[in-house]
């Protein structure tokens, strides 16, 4: 591989200036080459070196616009605004049609939060530049910044007007519009950009997105699939495709896509975990196994490779398996509420109702306030003869569904069931007043409570 000439002589200036430090001895440069030399050591992050270059330069050209430029950007970078400032405004005497400083003072007021100020210069450089691209970019940022994300997207389309294959500006037109919920009128404008560079990998990757955004999958695909033609090696495409055809129920393409992603680059537990619920979907029951403790083995801290793998036992009946590997991914992070609430559920199936009530408690208690889960529990504690703590859970899930029919029945059975008559009557009116169609669950609960003529009696009244 053979190095173009100008990179040939930046490595051979930056050698010979560290050879120079090594040696004390005093080499000249040009200026342009003593800015490459600081502009490599600050993007390495060696600020140190960058500064003894900066002053090794600017010893040797005192006179240099671009060093004194260079070294606003390292003022600015340190936060020393005002001398970044007084430097530039002594610069500006000297050149004002530099717009470089222009760019400078606008990245000081934007620093400063002045971004409208920050704008108003940008849009001065304009008039001195020849790179309107990075000044238009520069702008949107700007906008971005004051959150005026139309603005923004006006100068990240100015940006692709003047260069058509600037990839980052495509990135952030798209961001614009999806901010603003314009999926329909960005896919619109993408359709314009591809019609005038129909090669762009990118603008049919983000144009497939915005498809599969509002769930139009065929045309994903189709979109995906030319992204994928570009550029073969295109990984991101590939998964995306996958995606979208599982959604088309084309799940021997989508392995094929997933498959894909796993030849180009090094597995990612996401696409195994994907191959395996296509083959679960296919019935290929062997192979969504494999493939789901291939996704745990690659990330075992990924819970949706354990969970597909408990799910995928549970729907077997096979809860002695879906119970040894819920205990692994809990032993791997007990805070998971997900595991937790899995574990309840296959205790429950095993009628093993002391550790399920402890899975659902747990579950809770990190977060899980679904409905579901608070009322698997409260069933679990009827079953163990906890009543107390079955309606104090109840009036804790109230809280968080206080108009919720399946909450008030069971409360009114419970408090029926301890003879609290007042309080089960309170809450049964409230059942029978929020969902009285279902109020057979009360039946289906506490049979012996549905029986009672007072409970009768106040259903009869609400027919």
């Amino acid at each position: 591989m053979h190095l173009d000439h100008e990179e040939e002589d930046y490595n051979l200036s930056l050698s010979k200036f560290e050879s120079m430090l090594k040696t004390n001895k005093v080499l000249f440069f040009d200026s342009e080459e003593f800015e490459e030399i600081i502009l490599h050591y600050l993007d390495m992050g060696k600020t140190n070196l960058a500064k003894k270059a900066l002053k090794i330069g600017l010893d040797q050209h005192p006179k240099s616009t671009g060093l004194k430029l260079v070294q606003v950007e390292m003022l600015v970078f340190e936060d020393k605004l005002e001398l970044a400032e007084k430097l530039l405004n002594e610069l500006y005497f000297l050149e004002p049609t530099n717009e470089e400083i222009y760019i400078q003072k606008a990245n000081i007021y934007s620093k400063r939060d002045d971004h409208e100020k920050a704008v108003e210069l940008l849009t001065q450089a304009l008039q001195f530049t020849e790179d309107y691209t990075d000044i238009y970019n520069l702008i949107g940022m700007e906008y971005l910044f004051m959150d005026n994300l139309e603005m923004a997207k006006v100068n990240f389309i100015k940006c692709l007007e003047e260069e058509i294959d600037d990839q980052s500006s495509i990135y952030n037109v798209v961001y614009c519009f999806e901010f603003l919920d314009q999926n329909l009128e960005a896919i619109e404008y993408l359709k314009k950009y591809i019609d005038k560079n129909p090669y762009s990998e990118i603008a049919w990757h983000q144009i497939g997105r915005l498809y599969y955004g509002i769930k139009d999958y065929e045309n994903a695909v189709r979109s995906f699939e030319y992204a994928t033609y570009i550029d073969e090696y295109f990984v991101g495409a590939h998964m995306e495709n996958g995606k979208a055809l599982e959604r088309l129920k084309r799940y021997e393409d989508a392995i094929e896509s997933y498959a894909k992603t796993i030849e180009l680059d090094d597995p990612t537990s996401y696409a195994l975990l994907r191959i395996g619920k296509c083959h679960e979907k296919l019935g290929n029951l062997k192979e969504a196994l494999a493939f789901f403790n291939k996704t745990v083995h690659e990330d075992p801290l990924l819970d949706k490779g354990w969970i597909a793998i408990t799910d995928y036992y549970v729907r077997q009946k096979k809860y002695k398996e879906a119970l040894e590997h819920v205990n692994k991914a809990i032993s791997i992070d007990d805070q998971n509420q997900a595991y937790w609430k899995r574990f309840a559920t296959i205790n429950k199936a095993m009628n093993l109702l002391e550790d399920a009530e402890y899975g659902y408690r747990k579950a809770v208690e990190l977060g899980d306030y679904q409905l579901d889960t608070w009322l698997f529990w409260v069933d679990v504690l009827v079953n163990l003869s906890e009543i107390d703590s079955a309606i104090l859970t109840l009036l804790q899930a109230s809280e968080y569904f206080p108009e919720e029919y399946e909450v008030e029945y069971r409360l009114a059975g419970l408090y029926y069931l301890q003879n609290e008559i007042e309080k089960g009557s309170f809450h049964l009116n409230n059942g029978l007043r929020l969902n009285f169609n279902n109020h057979s669950l009360l039946k289906e609960l506490y049979p012996s409570v549905w029986s009672m003529k007072k409970v009768q009696s106040l259903i009869s009244k609400h027919k």
